[in-house]
């Protein structure tokens, strides 16, 4: 007799088995998805100080040129289009500062382009958080200052 209720006793073991499993596998899914996430972000917040400091290097110490700088960091273009949109989600321009050196002319000087205050938002709702990240910034020395050179002759 005491064996026929040995499987009505084990009933629900198989489901509690599967739902531990399932949270743990899918915990970790959801960690190894959140860390590349936030590993591509770091990597392109790297990626638009280095453009936006490529494009500041060749331009002027203008205020235009500051602007499109930091338009070339978050962009990744110039333009002013209604279809434009940052390559890093929530980057602004804001967020990105352009710093010429005072002997900022052809051949010496540097620019600095700097990017600080972006706050890494997770997706998976249980985390909930926010994490600020790094301050990013390329400085490169100055090249033609927006200057055109004279033809050589």
């Amino acid at each position: 007799m005491r064996g026929r209720h040995k499987g009505r006793d084990e009933r629900g073991a198989a489901l509690l088995e599967f739902t531990i499993g399932a949270l743990v596998f899918l915990t970790a899914i959801f960690a190894v998805l959140e860390f590349g996430r936030l590993l591509w972000t770091h990597n392109a917040l790297a990626d638009a100080a280095r453009r936006g400091a490529r494009y500041a290097v060749n331009q002027d110490k203008s205020a235009a040129s500051i602007t499109a700088a930091q338009k070339m960091a978050v962009y990744g273009s110039t333009g002013d289009g209604p279809n434009q949109k940052p390559r890093v989600m929530n980057l602004t321009t804001a967020n990105v500062k352009v710093n010429h050196s005072s002997d900022y002319n052809v051949g010496e000087g540097s620019v600095s382009v700097t990017i600080e205050g972006y706050e890494f938002k997770f997706v998976v709702p249980i985390i909930g958080k926010t994490i600020k990240m790094p301050t990013y910034r390329t400085t490169l020395t100055g090249e033609n200052a927006g200057k055109i050179p004279p033809p050589v002759s």
